[in-house]
């Protein structure tokens, strides 16, 4: 039963950001109007982590189970993608390094920003 309370929380933090898809006229897909409801619930702790925790970790967990039906229907694009198939290729390793990179370089900004709040 607590599992299924942790994921009906999920569900209606995404409903909400479908609702606000619909309902606000900017191209911001839903999941991420989700996550933006998410982040604010638990920053205010209108929800508590606690609380949604176990059956997060479980969705983070099956995550690449859910990229199967996107592959699949990319397979059957295969002779639409075709033409720009290097060009993807090179977007997608370069989009890859450059968000390493990003995500590096704020985890160490962080890192020391916390070793000098240590030291004080």
């Amino acid at each position: 039963m607590k599992y299924l309370l942790q994921f009906g929380a999920i569900l209606a933090v995404s409903l909400f950001g479908e609702l606000l898809h619909q309902f606000i006229p900017l191209p911001v897909p839903a999941s991420i109007w989700g996550l933006i409801t998410m982040l604010i619930l638990l920053v205010t702790g209108a929800i508590k982590l606690e609380k949604i925790e176990e059956t997060a970790d479980f969705l983070i967990s099956i995550m690449p189970l859910m990229f199967i039906p996107a592959i699949v229907g990319l397979l059957d694009s295969y002779t639409l993608i075709l033409p720009d198939l290097l060009g993807l290729i090179i977007l997608t390793v370069l989009t890859t390094v450059i968000v390493m990179a990003v995500c590096g370089r704020v985890s160490q900004a962080i890192l020391r920003a916390r070793e000098r709040k240590n030291d004080e």
